[in-house]
């Protein structure tokens, strides 16, 4: 069974793996309440979502009909503006059939003219507290991507006491200087103020290749091998307090969580040049360039 740790401050006890339901986006019904299943069934008691992941939110209806209470609910809204982030967040309770969101995400806050439009008189952040105060939402997170997104998690967190963040953290992306110290700014006062620390994009080999006939499931080429794909979970479990968000591919998942079952301090020892060593084989690139492809 996966262990469980302090989702931050917000008092629920959380598994380290956090189910991405990004992979129910294009599902049928049947095959997302089976991909559930396994979830639950290893352990997991924490969703993420989103507004925008096509069917995502209406394949958990079923679901969250019998597992409501059993399971710590997220989604996000990629509206700035307060209006249309009060109707988002509307539209996802119905789509879900639930009364209360345990956590509301800024979804892909990368952006400085996005930041400034939520946190600004009228924007999105006002239309998410108000929500709160109704108690249609309980706890507030910031998402993003791209090699600027530590920075900007940073400057949300100086602006506003969110209860979680979202980032991608790999190998190879912390192997770009400039990320790597800002990544381990955020750590660190993630972990001073309690603020819970998820993490994406684990198990990213390289953007697609236009020649490459694999189905996509997920927008960049994921690590399929067993062995590399079992230390890409290693690396990121064996970092206190770390979440891993589960990837789109829901192929993957049993992989993903058999590796996660097998982490133990002994087993990520030594990781390094295995992990470079994977990196080389495989031909990873990574999947975010500054200032060249930093927000597809």
């Amino acid at each position: 069974m996966l262990p469980k740790i302090p989702f931050g401050r917000t008092g629920h006890m959380s598994s380290r793996l956090i189910f991405g339901a990004a992979a129910l986006a294009r599902m049928k019904q049947d095959k997302a309440d089976a991909t559930l299943e396994v979830a639950i069934q290893a352990g997991i008691n924490h969703i993420d979502v989103a507004a925008s992941y096509g069917d995502a939110e209406e394949r958990l209806k079923p679901f969250l009909a019998d597992h409501r209470q059993a399971v710590f609910l997220a989604t996000k809204t990629g509206e700035r503006r307060g209006d249309a982030a009060r109707a988002s967040i509307e539209r996802s309770l119905t789509r879900m059939g639930v009364e209360r969101l345990d956590l509301l995400q800024f979804h892909n806050l990368a952006q400085d003219g996005d930041w400034q439009t939520v946190f600004a008189k009228g924007g999105a952040m006002e239309a998410a507290r108000r929500a709160q105060e109704e108690g249609l939402v309980q706890h507030l997170g910031v998402t993003g991507h791209g090699t600027r997104i530590a920075e900007m998690h940073l400057k949300s967190l100086a602006e506003h006491d969110f209860a979680s963040v979202l980032l991608p953290y790999n190998y190879l992306a912390m192997q770009e200087a400039i990320y790597a110290e800002e990544f381990e700014q955020l750590y660190a006062l993630c972990q001073t103020r309690q603020v819970a620390m998820q993490t994406i994009k684990s198990i990213a080999r390289r953007p697609w290749r236009e020649d490459d006939p694999s189905p996509r499931f997920t927008w960049y080429e994921p690590i399929r091998e067993d062995e590399p794909l079992t230390r890409a979970v290693h690396f990121v479990l064996r970092r206190e307090g770390l979440f891993l968000n589960t990837a789109s591919d829901a192929n993957l998942l049993p992989k993903i969580i058999a590796a996660a079952e097998s982490f133990t301090p002994e087993a990520a020892q030594g990781l390094e040049p295995q992990l470079a060593a994977d990196q080389s084989a495989l031909a990873a690139e990574p999947l975010f360039v500054r200032g060249i492809s930093d927000n597809p």
